[in-house]
């Protein structure tokens, strides 16, 4: 499908991509990868045609189609569903042509080839993929201008995805998605019957929806074979025996030009030591690993530990018109340390409930109660145009240390992840991770007793994401985290709350039944909402009887235990009685070596079926609990 050649490509004098080459097969799901600035992006140029490598080549399987997310969204007065349809332009082409064709053989070839390419079934298809995407049957048939930026990118990849191109490229395309397009992509993709090349940051996806890994690093491509944990675990191992070889060989050199330094000046050595001197010329180079170290994110912990609840609603109405509230009869309560996500299809109240619990949007009607001196950081996307362009981040940051020193100053700076030689860089200037990690560092600068996340990672490599939740796990106040990362919600969240149908609810299942309800259909979804109702007096009879049955054998193996615990007590009592007796090693020293051995195994055995039963019993005693 793709083979890249030897590619070398240069901008501003610096060398991006260096005589890199990799070949991707058909049908290959490959993950692009690689620190921000890398030349990620700039491959996907080179691929598509809208740069020029300085030497090296690209070749593409002949007659290939690429299909790549357009820069700017549509904005027309074109309906969604148009729109999608348009951007397969032989079957339009195909459709235009059947209204007017008059010859025979053309009408059969025309009806011939839109059998081929599924053409009568177009609409259905796009709309599926439109829905995946969060636009309902409603939505599909207004003007694309009706929608936000954001939303319109959504339909820019919905046009792709529905051209079904060869080649597949899609660049961060979860930056735009929330976690329930994120979960239908991940799923779409994984069963693309194309080859697609994804550059993302987002570890569930590219565990889940890649075969192949590329790792772009010192403008060198490397490919490996299994999804993103798999291809860092493998570089890992690689990395490891490298340097171990490496300093094998250099402790070699050293032994070598040592003999040669000691030796070259006498007469009796010469040979020896000129053999020596070949040896070391033609030893192998093996490069020393160079791993940058992404730098850690730090949260302050609170001043001061809060009562619980730190906050309470109490039936609470929110939203941007009183005759029409997003959402109505909130009755929640926040701790001090809880860590909760927030799921639900954007446009279902999300950042209305997390604005309100951070006192940005006042209530309709109810109760908002929230602790004294209670203490809450809010962080969301948008916010990375506040920052002042002209400024530094050290500028930033010295504005809330008044009158101290520039070394306490840089100090704090380094505490929010940013380098060094990019403190005094203006904003304007810095990347939009850079950006993302001096914003949380401004928000959470005074330690609060609340932070909250309004997506937080889309500009951040895997490796901040990492010390994202690094930070957030060592922190001592509550979390409220909305996220697209799934990888994210899992390693730190502790509970889940649902935002739909105008209300916010616990959900009590895990990720995986959160992915299983948003990928299912209708009948399934109406049934796990039945699921959720209040079972009656039968159903709770029947599930208590079940969860009876499901603990029989259970309580089977501990009985089981128990038995051999009695029998092997049985038996070390017999053993104790035998060795008892004095004469026994005076009589018979081997047969006494054996019954002592066969104690010690008695007693271990022993020891062993104990804990089993300690074991058992806690398993018991918590399945017990959760039918009660």
């Amino acid at each position: 499908m793709l083979t890249i050649s030897d590619l070398t490509y240069r901008i501003g004098g610096r060398v991006l991509i260096d005589k890199a080459s990799v070949v991707v097969d058909d049908g290959m799901k490959v993950g692009l990868v690689g620190r921000n600035g890398t030349g990620k992006t700039t491959l996907f140029n080179l691929i598509d045609g809208d740069l020029s490598a300085e030497s090296g080549s690209i070749e593409l399987k002949k007659a290939a189609r690429i299909g790549r997310v357009a820069q700017e969204a549509p904005g027309s007065e074109i309906s969604l569903i148009d729109f999608v349809l348009a951007a397969d332009t032989e079957r339009t082409a195909l459709m235009a042509e059947a209204e007017t064709a008059s010859d025979p053989h053309r009408i059969a070839e025309i009806q011939i080839r839109l059998a081929d390419i599924e053409a009568h079934s177009a609409e259905a298809r796009a709309a599926t993929i439109l829905s995946g995407l969060g636009f309902d049957a409603v939505d599909q048939r207004r003007p694309c201008a009706d929608f936000s930026g954001g939303w319109r990118m959504r339909v820019a990849l919905a046009a792709v995805l529905f051209m079904r191109p060869d080649l597949l490229l899609l660049d961060e395309p979860t930056n735009y998605l929330d976690l329930e397009g994120t979960l239908w992509l991940t799923t779409y993709v994984q069963r693309y019957p194309y080859t697609v090349i994804l550059i993302s940051h987002d570890r569930d996806l590219l565990d889940v929806a890649v075969d192949h890994v590329c790792h772009l690093d010192q403008g060198r491509l490397t490919l490996w074979k299994g999804g993103y944990t798999s291809f860092a675990r493998q570089r890992r191992e690689k990395l490891m025996l490298q340097e171990k070889m490496r300093e094998k060989l250099e402790a070699r050199r050293k032994h070598l030009q040592a003999f040669v330094d000691r030796f070259k000046a006498k007469a009796s050595k010469a040979r020896q030591a000129q053999s020596r001197v070949k040896m070391l010329e033609k030893m192998e180079t093996i490069e020393a690993v160079v791993e940058t170290e992404v730098q850690p994110i730090v949260f302050p912990d609170p001043k001061s530990r809060l009562a619980p609840p730190i906050i309470t609603f109490d039936k609470v109405a929110l939203g941007y018109d009183p005759a029409r509230p997003v959402l109505s009869n909130l009755t929640l309560r926040i701790d001090d340390d809880d860590r909760i996500a927030l799921l639900g299809k954007n446009g279902n109240g999300k950042s209305t409930f997390a604005k309100a619990i951070a006192g940005r949007l006042e209530p309709f009607g109810g109760g908002v109660t929230r602790a004294t001196k209670l203490s809450i950081a809010y962080f969301a996307q948008h916010q990375l145009d506040e920052l002042i362009p002209s400024e530094s981040a050290f500028d930033h940051v010295k504005r809330l240390m008044p009158g101290e020193p520039d070394a306490k100053v840089r100090s704090r700076v380094a505490q929010m992840g940013l380098e060094t030689s990019k403190m005094d860089t203006p904003a304007r200037e810095l990347s939009g991770g850079e950006k993302a990690r001096l914003l949380l560092g401004l928000a959470t600068f005074h330690g609060p007793n609340l932070l909250i996340l309004d997506e937080p990672t889309n500009h951040l490599d895997i490796d901040s994401r990492e010390s994202l939740i690094q930070a957030l796990n060592a922190f001592e106040g509550a979390v409220i985290l909305v996220s697209h990362d799934r990888h994210l919600v899992e390693a730190t969240a502790d509970r889940l709350w649902l935002v739909a149908d105008g209300r916010v609810t616990p959900y009590d299942g895990d990720m995986d039944d959160y992915k299983r309800l948003v990928l299912s259909g209708p009948d399934e979804r109406a049934g796990a909402a039945k699921a959720d109702a209040k079972p009656t007096a039968v159903d709770r009879r029947r599930l208590a009887a079940e969860r009876r049955a499901q603990l029989a054998p259970l309580r089977k193996k501990i009985q089981a235990v128990e038995a051999r615990i009695e029998a092997l007590k049985k038996d070390l009592a017999k053993l104790d009685a035998t060795l008892a007796d004095p004469a026994l090693f005076a009589k018979d020293p081997a047969r006494g070596a054996k019954l002592s051995k066969d104690r010690a195994d008695c007693a271990r055995a022993i020891d062993a079926a104990e804990e089993q039963w300690l074991e058992l019993s806690g398993e018991y005693e918590a399945a017990e609990a959760e039918a009660g």
